[in-house]
């Protein structure tokens, strides 16, 4: 999101996430020691139960998600696991280049994306820390029916492991600030925080507990979309005179999603929020540019242009796409250009996870783009790339007599151009002067007084 809007191998202190294998504390004496096995019994009967529901399309009753977030209280990691195989390898391939290198301070947070994006599909949960992203406590599998979004169920699995995550990193501190003696689990899980975010990382570790889900899905149909876009905008920031892998960036705003909009109020492929569009592009109640991908990347191009110039970093720049030009050139003055110490030591008030991330998950994505068929060895099915061609409208136009010129029915000329909004669908506002116009490459305007090509 614009605000004004996720090689060389280094020496990283991680070679990937690590994640903790605990087992749960007995339950408190009064729930009766026997009971232990009898709750993990029903827990894995919900979890079958779950998995059976969602296979025949039921509905998650209230009384089964009380169930589930009783067994949780009690019960081992949940009905999901984890797997670490490509740690060594995430590590060892993510290559630093003159325009985005990769700060060894970096490499545990670029390797969690890289598991985000490829490993962790969207039937995964993950509890970790939202500082040392090398620690993860739990990859958990959801129950019920997996949708694009957390059922009230779901959410209420993810909300019950990560209270039983803090409580026992509270649990844990407080013992060792009375030097209490520890279980062997209880040192595994200190070791395991120390080993992730060094000396004193137990220490408000329950306050950093964050869950994430996998986007595996989501980004492969992002690389498919890319196919269609990715060319065009590599010819925007090439003929800007910059590095063409900043057309890669969608992939961590959007997924290529033409008609994303975020909560707080971004739109488009490109992400930027209204006031911020609008110093690039038009945006009104007729037309909104930020729609329009390509004349959209035109606009990126020239926002990170400007932020290079200030920030003389390109990871810098990256991170302004999220925090502003002015948080970085805050964050500069503290630190420099080091974007593995901004990362760690940076406390700028709106310098939250999402702007701490935003470099690291730019990497990955960026990786696994150049790489692709190494994460989807299924296949890609990448769209073609966009054969239209852009005009410019020398004067105001409406969107019936534009396409008469052209001999197309209307709606051919509404659905190749994202930008129109309804009053101009509709014909109630003509398309203004100066907007630029995607046609078919093969279609001839009858007329070219009020044509011209565009600069794209």
């Amino acid at each position: 999101m614009v605000k004004g809007f996720s090689g060389v191998a280094g020496k990283g202190r991680s070679s990937g996430a690590k994640v903790v294998r605990q087992r749960v504390p007995p339950p408190a004496k009064s729930q009766g020691a026997g009971s232990l096995r009898a709750l993990e019994a029903r827990r894995r009967a919900l979890c079958l139960s779950l998995s059976g529901a969602a296979t025949v399309g039921l509905a998650l009753p209230r009384a089964l998600s009380f169930c589930l977030v009783l067994g949780l209280c009690l019960a081992v990691v949940g009905c999901g696991g984890k797997d670490t195989r490509r740690d060594e390898k995430t590590a060892a391939v993510v290559a630093s280049s003159a325009d985005f290198p990769v700060p060894d301070g970096l490499r545990d947070n670029v390797n969690f994306w890289l598991k985000v994006y490829t490993e962790w599909g969207r039937d995964k949960v993950v509890i970790h820390d939202d500082r040392y992203l090398a620690v993860v406590y739990e990859v958990a599998r959801l129950p019920g029916r997996i949708e694009p979004s957390y059922t009230p169920a779901q959410q209420e699995f993810v909300d019950l492991l990560k209270d039983r995550w803090r409580a026992r990193l509270r649990a844990l501190e407080g013992r060792v600030a009375v030097g209490a003696r520890l279980s062997s689990a209880e040192q595994s899980l200190k070791a395991q925080l120390e080993d992730g975010g060094g000396p004193g990382a137990l220490f408000g570790a329950a306050e950093r507990v964050r869950s994430q889900r996998g986007v595996r899905e989501q980004y492969r149909d992002g690389l498919a979309r890319s196919g269609r876009w990715e060319p065009l905008f590599r010819e925007v920031f090439r003929r800007r005179g910059l590095p063409e892998d900043l057309a890669l960036l969608p992939h961590v705003e959007s997924s290529f999603q033409a008609n994303a909009r975020s909560s707080a109020g971004a739109s488009g492929m490109w992400q930027f929020i209204r006031s911020t569009g609008s110093n690039y592009m038009t945006v009104n109640s007729a037309i909104d540019e930020r729609l329009d991908p390509v004349v959209a990347a035109d606009a990126a191009a020239r926002y990170l242009q400007g932020a290079y110039a200030r920030l003389d970093s390109w990871p810098l720049a990256l991170t302004s796409y999220n925090h502003g030009v002015g948080g970085m050139l805050s964050a500069k003055e503290r630190y420099g250009t080091d974007m593995g110490r901004i990362v760690r030591d940076y406390d700028g008030r709106y310098f939250g996870f999402a702007s701490r991330n935003f470099y690291a998950q730019f990497l990955a994505a960026r990786h696994v783009a150049r790489n692709a068929q190494q994460y989807f060895p299924e296949g890609v099915p990448f769209e073609p790339p966009l054969s239209d061609r852009p005009v410019r409208l020398g004067s105001a136009v409406y969107v019936t007599d534009l396409a008469g010129q052209y001999g197309l029915p209307a709606s051919a000329l509404i659905a190749r151009n994202l930008s129109w909004l309804e009053p101009v669908r509709r014909g109630d506002h003509p398309v203004p002067a100066g907007t630029t116009v995607w046609v078919p490459q093969r279609a001839s305007p009858t007329t070219r007084g009020q044509l011209r090509l565009s600069t794209f």
